[in-house]
């Protein structure tokens, strides 16, 4: 059983539980530490985890895909993990983002999200003799240029 099995797994008892709103977004296997991180548009909660955690644990303890002795975790990804579906970048529309991509890193407003890549709004503070103007650039960023993308998370 490798990341793509647990996908599969994840993403068949989604669609066959009436639990469509919520969506696989990454696991790790680490020796016998399994990680498992879903999430739904508002936020996962825990009955939700716990739901898929008796689903995969019972078919891991069928099939022995990971032996006797096995830790799994089923989890959001938590605040500052970065952004890895499409879904994620969707629900965080208006939030502030930082983005590494190719040798730059941005942080700005992400303001649009389609299949092909997102738009953040940064704001750019340009002198003109002794007066400052402050303009928003929009810069586009394809998805597959990203290395790394986190919301930042502001509690003030």
């Amino acid at each position: 059983m490798d990341e793509k099995g647990i996908e599969k797994l994840t993403t068949d008892f989604f669609d066959s539980n009436e639990m469509q709103v919520c969506y696989f977004v990454d696991s790790k296997i680490s020796g016998s530490k399994i990680e498992v991180f879903i999430e739904k548009d508002g936020g996962i909660n825990y009955a939700e985890c716990q739901q898929l955690s008796r689903h995969l644990e019972a078919i891991f303890d069928e099939k022995k895909y990971f032996g006797e002795k096995y830790t799994l975790e089923v989890s959001s990804p938590g605040v500052g993990s970065p952004l890895k579906k499409l879904r994620q970048y969707q629900n965080n529309i208006g939030r502030t983002i930082e983005v590494k991509y190719e040798d730059t890193k941005l942080r700005g407003k992400l303001k649009q999200v389609d299949s092909d890549g997102i738009v953040i709004e940064t704001e750019e503070t340009i002198k003109e003799g002794k007066k400052k103007i402050k303009n928003i650039v929009d810069t586009t960023i394809l998805f597959d240029q990203i290395k790394e993308a986190k919301i930042k998370v502001s509690f003030s």
